[in-house]
């Protein structure tokens, strides 16, 4: 079978280093002001230029994002910023507005441009057209099922083709969503997204006098709604939808690790997970598990349930496999959370320093911990479970607890950690066959 490439998401350059570490093949990273995750978002051209240096130095390829469908007032900056990029010479630019894929063709033809997501590319045909254009890749819409897939790379066998494996699923029809801009004016189509459509929400009618008025004057004009966010109580924002008191929008999460041979089978050069704002842990956690998941599908053997369990150690609202299959049970509806909290493990801290004459390691503390835990210890190879038997804190005091945040601490752990080495709690076990 075709090796795909394991491509990850690099929200910083610390994630890019982690994401290397745990098994990335490439990386995915937005221009600021022109990507669809503007926040928490820290390529500036300096960063761009170190990490794209960073990433060659290792094998390894860095893909830019500027897939934004730029307003008119936009298009001189864009095109602007687009002449940088080349010149930078990343190893793909990630685009969706066809007008500044033009521009882009017509300027830098050296530059390999994927199509984004965004474009919701369908069917063999699109492939065809955007091909003939000079894409080099295409990335598929998230709609499309494994069997239309693995049709498109039979109808366009030399182009290359990527989806997504693992990560949120949007509400929107690829991605393309008005909520974020309707209630809060920040519109996730110019990179801005508030995930409105994970919050919690409650449901009420028109005032009865108002309904009166309005009946009068517009009769057929129907009732009117309004929703209540729970951490926004008293802003009220109209809508036209009655269900009551739940997460009428909130998806649940892709996950297909367990489906990665059918994957791999259909055909796809490039198998991406989502989540530029997730934190270090994620990245690293889910990165190391498609990796080791991978190999395994590569050499024709089943994948370790130990593995496939590594999806449920990150924060997540139940997972699906989406459009990919069929989910005749299970519509990936998630009624009861809009929070990621599934979780078997809690990310407690990334490990700075070692002492090799005492033995410590510092620990940047990020979740609170203590005296007699069972913490992981987390490596790009492998996990060492362990009690924790002392804590030093920074003033060289002994201490029972390690508060979430608070200021780092210092560890015997049972082996000299790995520079990328992270730690985390034991929350629950995992005994059941997960999918």
């Amino acid at each position: 079978m075709k090796r795909p490439e394991l491509l990850v998401p690099a929200g910083t350059f610390e994630k890019m280093q982690y994401a290397f570490a745990y098994g990335a093949d490439a990386v995915y990273a937005g221009i600021p002001r022109f990507s669809l995750r503007a926040r928490e978002n820290d390529f500036t051209m300096e960063k761009i230029i170190q990490a794209l240096e960073y990433a060659h130095a290792r094998g390894k390829r860095v893909y830019l994002t500027m897939n934004i469908y730029p307003h008119n007032t936009k298009i001189p900056s864009f095109t602007d910023m687009l002449r940088h990029v080349a010149e930078l010479r990343p190893d793909g630019l990630i685009m969706a507005d066809p007008g500044m894929i033009l521009v882009a063709r017509e300027n830098h033809p050296e530059l390999p441009i994927h199509l984004s997501t965004q474009a919701n590319t369908i069917n063999w045909q699109a492939v065809r057209f955007w091909k003939q254009l000079g894409v080099k890749r295409i990335i598929l819409s998230r709609e499309l099922r494994l069997d239309e897939i693995e049709e498109i790379r039979q109808h366009v066998p030399d182009i290359e083709l990527e989806t997504f494996v693992h990560g949120a699923i949007c509400i929107a029809y690829s991605g393309r969503c008005l909520l974020s801009n309707y209630f809060n004016h920040r519109d996730a189509n110019q990179g801005t997204c508030t995930n409105a459509c994970r919050w919690e929400y409650k449901v009420y009618s028109e005032p009865a006098e108002l309904e009166e008025e309005r009946d009068v004057l517009l009769p057929a004009a129907g009732r009117h709604f309004y929703l209540e966010e729970a951490e926004r109580p008293g802003q009220l924002m109209p809508v036209d939808e009655d269900e009551h008191g739940t997460y009428i929008m909130n998806a649940k999460d892709l996950s297909t690790i367990h489906i990665l041979d059918k994957i791999v089978k259909a055909g796809l050069d490039s198998l991406k997970v989502e989540g530029r704002t997730k934190s270090v842990y994620y990245v690293s956690v889910i990165t190391r598990a498609y990796r080791q998941a991978l190999d395994f599908v590569l050499k024709g053997q089943a994948v370790p349930q130990a593995i496939l369990q590594e999806v449920y150690a990150v924060a997540n609202r139940g997972y699906v496999t989406g459009f990919l299959e069929r989910n005749p049970l299970d519509k990936g509806q998630n009624y009861e959370s809009g929070h990621s909290s599934n979780q078997s493990r809690l990310f407690c801290g990334i490990i700075r320093s070692w002492d090799e004459r005492r033995g410590l390691a510092t620990i940047a503390v990020r979740n609170r911990f203590e005296v007699n835990d069972e913490l992981e210890l987390i490596t790009p190879q492998k996990t060492i479970r362990f009690t924790v038997k002392e804590i030093i804190n920074a003033d060289d005091e002994i201490v029972n607890v390690a508060h979430g945040g608070g200021k780092d601490v210092r560890l015997v752990l049972p082996e000299k950690p790995d520079a990328f080495a992270l730690l985390r709690k034991v929350v629950k076990q995992q005994t059941a066959v997960l999918f």
